[in-house]
């Protein structure tokens, strides 16, 4: 979450509106899911994955669900 922040943090207020936009959500919300410290949902973290270019991945965002990220990249496909 943290590097999500500092990534938020160094846009003008216009870009971090943008940025949640293009991601289908709100800065707002964005800004209290990480000051609260609750989950983003998996179809969040792959639009920030994508909007960033691979600066903060899913696996950074949702470490709980590394099994299934790596399912879903083909990384791992037979993870216990």
């Amino acid at each position: 979450m943290d590097k999500l922040l500092n990534h938020i943090n160094g846009m003008s207020p216009a870009e971090q509106e943008e940025f949640a936009k293009s991601c289908g959500t709100s800065i707002g919300y964005i800004r209290k899911a990480i000051s609260t410290g609750q989950k983003f949902g998996e179809s969040l973290c792959m639009s920030f994955e994508e909007e960033t270019d691979g600066a903060i991945t899913c696996e950074e965002l949702r470490p709980d669900l590394l099994k299934q990220w790596a399912y879903i990249r083909g990384t791992n496909l037979k993870a216990a």
